[in-house]
């Protein structure tokens, strides 16, 4: 026998749905809450169905961010084979189906099907070193993509505020152009200043405090 059992996950519960082999279900679907009690009386339920089939059997599911992650927990202390199934992949197999019913204990009882149809390899619990640089690249991606955001607001902002300033340096986001844009934020501060000041002080003034800034840190 090949049993397998398939949880469709939730938020807090999972409906379960045994097979003992191929086209052979194992009584009805059932809940499974994600609590404790839940998940031990699941783990007893997994023993029956070994000491029925005689052979430990594996649990199928649904990739569903960190919803399963008590189950997983739990299948992994009791060394369960466990696969965790790409939602697109499960879909487009319920797709085919003729019965277009969307329940709970359905979705458990397709995946047992998935099972059978597909040669699944058992999921591989990744390295700690892995899942960092996963969180850190995709720590990177959200400040890139935060970065990008700001940029366009600025220049959104900058249109309606002071248009003219566009194209009066090469590099808009430069430390001296934005330092000058933080003291003249307008056109019409720069016309009150003056131009003496923009000829003859801005450029003392701006190159003063980069080699002040830099002779600080030397020090």
């Amino acid at each position: 026998m090949n049993p397998v059992v398939g949880l469709d996950v939730a938020k807090g519960e999972s409906e379960a749905q045994a097979f003992l082999d191929k086209d052979k279900p194992f009584g009805k679907s059932f809940s499974v809450s994600h609590t404790k009690e839940g998940l031990d009386s699941f783990i007893s339920f997994l023993k029956e169905l070994k000491r029925k089939s005689g052979v430990k059997s594996a649990v199928i599911l649904e990739s569903t961010g960190h919803y399963h992650t008590p189950i997983i927990q739990s299948l992994e202390e009791y060394q369960y084979l466990y696969i965790l199934v790409n939602p697109i992949i499960s879909y487009q197999a319920k797709k085919t189906s003729l019965r277009k019913v969307k329940t709970d204990a359905v979705d458990a009882y397709h995946l047992c099907i998935l099972y059978y149809k597909e040669e699944f390899e058992p999921y591989k619990k990744r390295g700690e070193r892995f899942l960092n640089l996963r969180t850190l690249s995709r720590q990177y991606e959200t400040v890139t993509n935060l970065y990008v955001q700001t940029k366009l607001q600025f220049h959104t902002i900058l249109d309606q505020v002071f248009p003219e300033y566009r194209g009066v340096f090469g590099d808009l986001f430069s430390k001296v152009s934005l330092k000058l844009l933080k003291e003249f934020p307008t056109s019409e501060d720069v016309i009150l200043t003056g131009c003496f000041f923009f000829i003859y002080q801005v450029p003392y003034k701006f190159q003063y405090q980069e080699h002040h800034t830099v002779y600080e840190g030397i020090e």
